[in-house]
């Protein structure tokens, strides 16, 4: 979602040394806020020609600069102005602007602070300041910094449209909606507004709604790249992927340098099979909010490895990046990657070290945030399918790649005695990551209530729960604990200490029924049947409307027919189950 800033105008010229000077500042400013900035330019530079410190040459011209978004000289512009006269809340408020748009996010709140000092009724300065904070997640003082910006002034529509934003990330989706709803009342025409607010409609599942409003959002401004690419996140998680390739088309065609709809332009892509355009996007990812994050903990001085260099003979990091699912399915280039001469470094998350300690190819693997030893080249793991050109038919599909330890599986052989019906482990729910609230949604749709899975029950199928992590488990002792009427579930998850344990007790499974998470990952990996419980907006890597995957030959995907319809997914599980052997 898009905060949106404010410039704050100030009134008549402060330091006008003569009457002439005067006259062409006044004249300049009502060109430059009529827009005839190349007028307005021009009288400003004969000023400081003559009258170098003049303080309102050098902010408003420093103002232009900000408009322009030519960032660096508007800084150096309001700076010079603030030396000349360091008690001007304006020029303080809006230097903390430009160094918010340069990213320069403490510098900003200073900037911010000193217009309040300055100004202590200064509502400009708040939202601005709840900006700063909200990018600098600290979403509870961005919140009372908007909530201050609209006592100030109630009528604040630019403050209301923010605070939307950050009680979004704090998940009271009702109250974020009312304000963007309010902003709107306030602003008719106020495109961000009706952009953020189809974001937040989306959350809540209120799709149609979330096209109106950002239909609405391209009427006023067709040139508004965010709500193309918003648009297309919602026509998508409608499954009308087509239509959401032409939008993330349109945001591009409008942003040639905008990261998010590329990045969702890929996932389209690679929903659809096409994985050539597809990977070619994925890599915008990096420069995505969230990506670039990843970037600034993972920038090396080695080169990244792309497929283009000989590997012959040299050693190459293979880097984690995103989730224990997603390592667990890109390891397997590893010993591709070994085929090439090469000498692997393996980093993974802590939880998988045992399970990968035997991966094929790895000549030395570490865990994230462990030093790491010297290397020639690096890729992320996400990256390795554009490095080797995947495509649909060309997948590293060779299973299994991953094994459990023979000493754990005959542990497990020995404490689950001799096996007497079919073994089914169940995997209901995903795990939550508090700092992702850009993933909240998507977990909450591709999880399901472990109540649904009652209608499993068969006398001659003993389930076991590979279920860990809250709230799931939570879930599951309430639930037993009542008049559950669904199968027993045998729960030794107390016992799987890390992923290495459960691959043991999953290696004397049958079949493993999971929705879309790391576990149904490992059983893929491991070549074991898996049966993935698939929300409607499937994730990519499952591609559109398919009941098998090139990625895991031993697994089947039952995909909602509809948004958020579990039930017939569970039927159709149900009824393939009764004649599993």
């Amino acid at each position: 979602m898009r905060d949106v800033p404010t410039i704050a105008y100030p009134g008549a010229a402060a330091s006008a040394s003569s009457a002439q000077i005067s006259g062409k500042l006044q004249q300049a400013m009502a060109l430059q806020q009529a827009g005839e900035l190349v007028r307005a330019r021009a009288l400003y530079d004969e000023i400081l020609q003559t009258h170098p410190n003049n303080f309102d040459a050098l902010f408003w011209l420093g103002l232009m600069a900000a408009q322009a978004n030519h960032l660096q000289e508007a800084q150096q512009l309001i700076a010079r102005a603030i030396e000349i006269n360091p008690d001007h809340a304006a020029a303080n408020a809006n230097l903390g602007t430009v160094l918010a748009e340069l990213e320069r996010w403490d510098e900003a709140l200073a900037s911010y602070a000193r217009a309040i000092a300055l100004k202590p009724d200064y509502a400009v300065a708040y939202s601005n300041q709840g900006n700063a904070l909200r990018k600098l997640k600290c979403p509870e003082a961005a919140l009372a910094s908007y909530e201050q910006a609209i006592a100030l002034k109630p009528d604040f529509a630019e403050a209301y449209c923010n605070r939307g934003n950050v009680l979004r990330e704090l998940g009271q989706w009702d109250a974020a909606l009312a304000n963007c709803d309010r902003a709107i009342e306030l602003r008719p025409d106020f495109a961000d507004a009706y952009c953020n607010r189809g974001i937040v409609q989306k959350e809540l599942g209120l799709l149609d709604a979330a096209l109106a409003s950002y239909d609405r959002a391209i009427a006023i401004r067709p040139d508004h790249a965010a709500a193309y690419c918003n648009r297309g996140i919602a026509l998508q998680e409608l499954d009308r992927i087509d239509a959401a390739l032409a939008s993330y088309n349109r945001a591009i065609a409008i942003k040639a340098d905008f990261p998010e709809a590329y990045y969702n332009r890929s996932i389209a892509s690679l929903s659809l099979g096409d994985f050539e355009n597809g990977w070619i996007d994925y890599e915008w990812r990096w420069r995505t909010e969230h990506g670039a994050r990843l970037r600034d903990r993972r920038m090396f001085r080695e080169g990244q490895w792309l497929g283009r260099e000989s590997l012959a003979g040299k050693t190459i990091l293979l880097h984690c990046e995103q989730g224990l699912g997603d390592t667990l399915q890109f390891c397997r280039y590893v010993r591709p990657i070994a085929a090439l001469g090469a000498r692997v470094i393996l980093e993974v998350q802590g939880p998988l070290r045992s399970v990968l300690a035997g991966l094929d190819g790895v000549s030395q693997l570490v865990v994230q945030g462990d030093a790491l030893p010297a290397f020639d080249y690096h890729c992320a793991l996400m990256s390795l399918p554009l490095a080797f050109k995947t495509t649909t038919s060309s997948v590293p599909a060779r299973v299994p790649y991953l094994e459990a330890s023979a000493q754990k599986v005959q542990h497990w052989k020995e404490r689950l005695g001799e096996k007497m019906r079919l073994r089914v482990g169940l995997v209901w729910s995903g795990g939550f990551r508090p700092d992702q609230p850009e993933l909240w949604s998507v977990n909450h749709r591709r999880n399901i209530p472990l109540a649904k899975l009652a209608a499993l029950k068969h006398p001659d199928i003993e389930f076991y729960s590979l279920q860990k992590g809250q709230p799931a488990e939570s879930e599951a002792a309430a639930l037993l604990s009542t008049n559950w009427d669904g199968p027993h579930l045998t729960d030794f998850t107390r016992l799987l200490n890390d992923f290495s344990d459960t691959a043991a007790l999953m290696e004397l499974l049958d079949l493993v029924i999971s929705v879309d998470t790391s576990i149904a990952h490992l059983a893929g990996a491991m070549g074991k049947p898996v049966w993935i419980l698939n929300r409607f907006d499937s994730c990519w890597r499952w591609m559109h409307d398919r009941s098998d995957t090139p990625w895991y030959p031993t697994a089947t995907l039952y995909r909602q027919e509809k948004a958020g319809d579990w039930d017939g997914v569970v039927q159709r599980v149900r009824a393939d189950l009764r004649s599993y052997r």
